[in-house]
């Protein structure tokens, strides 16, 4: 293993802070006792540079109104010609408190009650509470899964898009829960069937800093400027620098007539600029954390490899979706407990460990979990004990 400049295998306790992820399996679940790899956030602590940015900020002692400073566009315009090479404008920026936010106004702006939103499923289940709480209709292209990797299914898609009441296709890049990291080619795909039916592409790419070697994130609307101007892109600090509760996500709108409609749209909701610590901690997470999340990476990787080690050895039958991206796994757990009931209790009630289940996300899901990397290496492998200890028990 690399040597690390920075200790992610520091447990730092997270109980009683609450913590959604490890407070919340009390409230939720109604089981206190569960190691919980469930939600996706970090159990790392965020870089210096962005606690040293959020503390002097509080130390300020005034927490008035606050605006978006020009050194905000500076920090995320060259974040991401640095590290994907797509060349932002100013004039794209949104803020919304968070990327699941974003995609209901979208939404709301770019559709009409009973209206037709595609989802390629498995997919990450606020999309469809997004879809049904607003009163429009999810219409399914699933994915292909084969031999542990999944692909679009273009027939399909194709198919779907002639549907008149088709509107937006939410696209998940990388993609959650699977991990894939889309290639140009199959977003150019995409891409083209969405211009030619005139759908407008909701791209979701808050992962899109969390990559693993030998892959590249490609922004959709990078590729082309008509792909820009037929899409909108929400993005996010939250994943990246594990920043979710600060509520700060950057929706970029390319094309000036969907900036009006998506711009009195917000105004509607009386959204207006990110907090005053939110601003800080961006600045300095794009200005001074960039090594940060490389090593993360590097970690994140290596728990990847224990991950697949440990479930050769211990759960052969469950097999392993390998991320390109993502701190998420998608566990395939049919072969060795093809009951989704049964794999619930075993999980729950026995290993006592919170996994993602997979029927959350849809058709496609039923007998898998999704499993958080992100933690201490010791805490990954206690739960991973835990899961194959009880299913000695149990089978």
């Amino acid at each position: 293993m690399v040597k690390l400049k920075y200790d992610f295998d520091e447990v730092i306790e997270r109980k009683n802070t609450n913590s959604e992820k490890w407070d919340g399996v009390s409230h939720l679940f109604q089981k206190p006792d569960l190691l919980p790899l469930w939600v996706a956030d970090m159990d790392f602590r965020s870089p210096q540079p962005i606690i040293d940015a959020i503390i002097q900020r509080a130390e300020h002692g005034i927490y008035g109104y606050s605006l978006t400073p020009p050194e905000y566009y500076e920090a995320t315009i060259s974040w991401y010609k640095r590290r994907h090479g797509w060349t932002l404008d100013k004039q794209w920026f949104f803020y919304t408190p968070g990327v699941i936010p974003a995609i209901n106004f979208t939404l709301q702006a770019f559709s009409e009650p009973r209206d037709k939103i595609i989802l390629q499923n498995p997919a990450y289940p606020p999309f469809f509470f997004a879809v049904k709480n607003n009163v429009r209709r999810k219409l399914l292209n699933p994915l292909i899964l084969n031999n542990g990797r999944y692909t679009m299914d273009f027939d399909d898609l194709e198919k779907r898009v002639k549907d008149p009441l088709v509107k937006i296709l939410i696209l998940c890049n990388p993609h959650n829960p699977s991990g894939r990291v889309w290639t140009k080619e199959e977003l150019t795909h995409v891409g083209e069937i969405c211009l030619e039916n005139n759908i407008l592409v909701l791209a979701d790419e808050i992962h899109c800093d969390l990559i693993y070697p030998d892959h590249k994130h490609m922004p959709f609307a990078s590729i082309s400027d008509e792909f820009a101007q037929n899409s909108i892109t929400c993005t996010s600090i939250s994943k990246t620098f594990n920043l979710p509760g600060l509520k700060l996500s950057n929706i970029f709108v390319p094309n000036p007539k969907l900036r009006v409609k998506f711009n009195n749209l917000i105004q509607g909701t009386g959204v207006k600029e990110p907090n005053c610590f939110a601003s800080s901690a961006l600045i300095a997470a794009y200005n001074e954390c960039e090594d940060w999340l490389d090593e993360l990476m590097i970690y994140m990787k290596d728990n990847l490899e224990f991950l697949k080690t440990f479930m050769k050895e211990n759960l052969p039958k469950v097999k392993i979706t390998e991320p390109e991206g993502t701190y998420l796994v998608w566990l395939d757990f049919r072969e060795l407990i093809p009951d989704s009931k049964e794999l619930t209790r075993i999980l729950f009630d026995v290993a006592k460990v919170a996994l993602f289940e997979g029927f959350l996300f849809g058709k496609g899901g039923k007998g898998f979990e999704r499993l958080n990397l992100a933690c201490p290496r010791s805490i990954l492998e206690e739960a991973l004990n835990k899961i194959a200890n009880a299913v000695k028990t149990e089978l």
